[in-house]
C-alpha cells in the first residue's frame, strides 16, 4: 500500500479506534518506531513520505490488543526510559505518586538505604535512586525474568553500583534475610486487583497475572507484606505502598493491625493511590 505517513496514520487511527482514546498517538508511535525515528521527528519531517512496511505488522499487534509498551519494548516513567517485557507490568504514571510523595518526605533528609518489594521493571526503585543520588537500594522480585529486566533498566541508566536485585518472595519465610540493614524507604506496588474485576484485554491477555490479582478483595498481597514493614523500616523510615483507588481504607486499617501509622496520597487525578506507613514514633510523611 503505497500511501503517505499522513494517510496511512488517519486509517490507522480509525481502525484502532473507536473507544480508543489514544488510538492517534499510538498509532503516531507505533509509526515513528517503524521509521526509527522520534514521534516529534516523524511529526515535522515525514509526513508526507511513503509510509515504511514495517508499520502494517506493528499495527497488526496492536489491533490484537498488545499494549503499545511491549510492543516497542519501553516505556517511560518518572523521566526515565525503561525496558518493558510482559514479564514486568508496564510502569504507569499513576505510580510516580509514590516517588513525589518520598520527595517531599525526604526534603533536605534523603534515605540512604532504599527497599522496593516487587520490583518488576525497576521503575520505582530506578526513579528513586534518580531522585536520590546518595542513595543505595535493593530490589526483590519472585520472577527471575522480571530481575533480568530491572537489571538491565539500571545498568542502562548507569545505576548498577546503586541497585542490586535479589530473587525474593514476600509470601516465603526469612525472605528478607541477608538483605542487610533496615530501609529508611520501603516502596512497593504489589498486586491489588480482585481475581473476578473486569480488566481491559490489553490488561487481562498481556501483562502478568501474577503481578495484578491479589485474592478475591484484591488485598491479599497487603494482608502478607504489610505486617512486614515494621521489621524492615529504619526507626524514621517510611513505607510507600501503592493501592487501588477503593482500597484505602482497607489498607489502612492493615496497617494499623500492624502498629503503624498512615497517610494518604492522591494521584494527579484526586484518587487514593498510595498509603505512606510509619511507626508511632517515626517518619511523618
Amino acid at each position: 500500500m503505497n500511501t503517505t505517513v499522513a494517510a496511512r496514520l488517519r486509517d490507522a487511527t480509525e481502525r484502532l479506534g473507536p473507544g480508543n482514546s489514544t488510538a492517534r498517538l499510538d498509532a503516531e508511535l507505533l509509526m515513528a518506531a517503524a521509521f526509527g525515528v522520534s514521534r516529534s521527528e516523524l511529526l515535522l519531517r515525514h509526513m508526507r513520505d511513503p509510509a515504511p512496511d514495517g508499520f502494517e505488522p506493528l499495527l497488526a499487534r496492536r489491533l490484537a490488543n498488545e499494549p503499545v509498551a511491549y510492543i516497542l519494548g519501553t516505556a517511560e516513567f518518572y523521566g526515565l526510559e525503561l525496558e518493558v517485557t510482559p514479564a514486568v507490568l508496564i510502569p504507569r504514571a499513576d505510580s510516580e505518586t509514590a516517588i513525589e510523595a518520598a520527595r517531599d518526605a525526604f526534603a533536605g533528609s534523603p534515605p540512604a538505604r532504599i527497599l522496593d518489594c516487587g520490583t518488576g521493571s525497576g521503575a520505582l526503585l530506578l526513579a528513586a535512586l534518580s531522585l536520590f543520588p546518595e542513595a543505595a537500594g535493593v530490589g526483590i522480585d519472585r520472577s527471575t525474568d522480571a530481575l533480568a529486566v530491572a537489571a538491565r533498566n539500571a545498568a542502562k541508566l548507569g545505576l548498577t553500583e546503586r541497585a542490586a536485585f535479589h530473587l525474593r518472595d514476600w509470601d516465603q519465610p526469612g525472605w528478607a534475610h541477608g538483605l542487610g540493614a533496615s530501609f529508611d524507604l520501603i516502596l512497593a506496588n504489589p498486586p491489588y486487583v480482585e481475581n473476578d474485576a473486569a480488566l481491559e484485554p490489553v490488561v487481562r491477555d498481556h501483562e502478568p497475572a501474577g503481578a495484578l490479582f491479589a485474592g478475591p478483595e484484591g488485598l491479599d498481597a497487603y494482608r502478607i507484606l504489610i505486617p512486614q514493614l515494621p521489621a524492615l523500616l529504619a526507626p524514621q523510615g517510611l513505607a510507600l505502598v501503592e493501592i487501588g483507588y477503593r482500597q484505602a481504607g482497607a489498607v489502612a486499617e492493615i496497617g494499623a493491625w500492624a502498629g503503624l501509622t498512615s497517610r494518604l496520597h492522591r494521584d494527579l487525578a484526586g484518587r487514593a493511590r498510595v498509603v505512606a506507613f510509619s511507626a508511632e514514633t517515626g517518619h511523618v510523611a
